[in-house]
């Protein structure tokens, strides 16, 4: 391998929120983080090469959209995800999140409704409802093997005429499920015949992990086409959130105008002098990294399903199919959720995300992020193994 996933970094006093948030967030500095979805790895070269030389100029001023910005992310879609997209389809947004919120209020209503589908990515809970709109919740049906699907029948239930917006996770977070075509066909089908756009978050696509491969929701369909909006962003996988390069893709024209002249008006638009630049070095030079990252990332997950079956037969690690985060089944330790979240905290001296944020179908959970070196997850699990086992003596 030409890059080095074993390389111990310190990040703190870096600013990270990862590691100098660990006190504001969970009351202790000294936990091991393995919360906040960015990774331990350093940035590749080829990106911070290109900001460097960005660098030697002096000012600093209003910049253009260089010219390789949309050919890069229209290239990288095409032979990523076998999705032809066009120019005028792509907007930068200033972060997913954000978008999500820009999207609700360009697009909605008083009195429409939101569906989201937990255990899910909280923030889609909280942009909608601290932006006025009530959410529908469609739960994920766990399946017998442990992995989980869409309940459409539920579905069919609680959507009623006023939920105009569905926020989908594809890939899944926390679970890490890659949707099927068929998932997605049967969902866009269901979204477009009652006038629901689906806003796609998509910033794990490029993270398909054993060599399996991640579906655009617009891409498996006309029907999907014209009633979604996609989000993307080189942030997750070549580790530069911080930068914030994402941006939204809309086909359909009577909603990328609306969508996208929302934006324009409110000047929410325009990147700043680095993300840009950022995006057209990602996806130009960066598929060797990709490769070896993601093979990495898999070797860290195996370890962990290893490790949790042999030396903690009480938590399940459940292998995702795309992404660095790993959902963990605790509820084979018989304790309740409080007393799961303080075994990690407390007795593990661990920061890992709560599953409850995720909705109450997260209770006896927690998501595990396995994108740091394997020193670092060993130390992580060794701690985890002692606090359960001390766990078992009391009991």
């Amino acid at each position: 391998m030409k890059y080095d996933f074993d390389q111990i970094i310190d990040r703190r006093g870096s600013g990270a929120i990862k590691c100098d948030g660990l006190e504001q967030w969970y009351g202790n500095s000294e936990l091991l983080p393995m919360w906040v979805a960015d990774m331990d790895f350093a940035t590749p070269d080829f990106i911070v090469d290109a900001i460097k030389a960005r660098l030697e100029h002096p000012i600093f001023g209003y910049t253009l959209e260089p010219e390789r910005y949309r050919k890069a992310i229209i290239n990288w879609v095409r032979s990523r995800h076998n999705w032809e997209i066009k120019p005028e389809w792509i907007c930068y947004i200033p972060g997913i999140v954000k978008g999500i919120a820009m999207a609700i209020n360009a697009l909605l209503k008083p009195g429409d409704k939101i569906i989201i589908q937990p255990p899910v990515y909280h923030p889609f809970r909280n942009v909608a409802m601290h932006n006025g709109f009530e959410v529908v919740e469609n739960p994920l049906h766990r399946t017998e093997s442990g992995s989980y699907e869409i309940d459409f029948e539920n579905l069919e239930a609680v959507a009623d005429s006023h939920c105009k917006m569905l926020i989908l996770a594809n890939p899944h977070n926390p679970v890490g499920i890659l949707w099927s075509r068929k998932t997605l066909i049967r969902l866009a089908e269901f979204c477009h015949s009652r006038g629901i756009i689906v806003i796609s978050d998509e910033i794990h696509s490029d993270m398909a992990l054993w060599g399996k491969a991640h579906t655009p929701f617009a891409s498996v369909s006309e029907i999907a086409a014209q009633c979604s909006i996609t989000f993307g962003a080189p942030s997750k996988t070549f580790n530069i959130a911080g930068i914030v390069a994402s941006y939204a893709i809309v086909s359909n024209c009577e909603l990328r105008d609306k969508f996208f002249g929302w934006m324009s008006g409110n000047e929410l638009n325009q990147p700043d002098i680095f993300a840009p630049i950022a995006t057209i070095a990602a996806f130009e030079n960066g598929e060797r990294w990709r490769e070896e990252m993601l093979r990495y990332v898999e070797g860290n997950i195996l370890f962990t399903i290893d490790f949790c079956k042999q030396y903690i037969p009480q938590i399940v690690a459940i292998r995702p199919e795309a992404s660095f985060l790993v959902w963990l089944d605790c509820r084979g330790l018989n304790i309740s959720h409080d007393k799961i979240v303080e075994l990690f905290t407390d007795k593990a001296a661990l920061a890992l995300n709560d599953g409850a944020i995720f909705g109450k179908e997260g209770e006896g959970f927690m998501r595990l992020n396995v994108g740091t070196t394997r020193a670092i997850l060993c130390q992580a699990l060794e701690q985890l193994k002692a606090a359960v086992d001390e766990l078992g003596r009391e009991l």
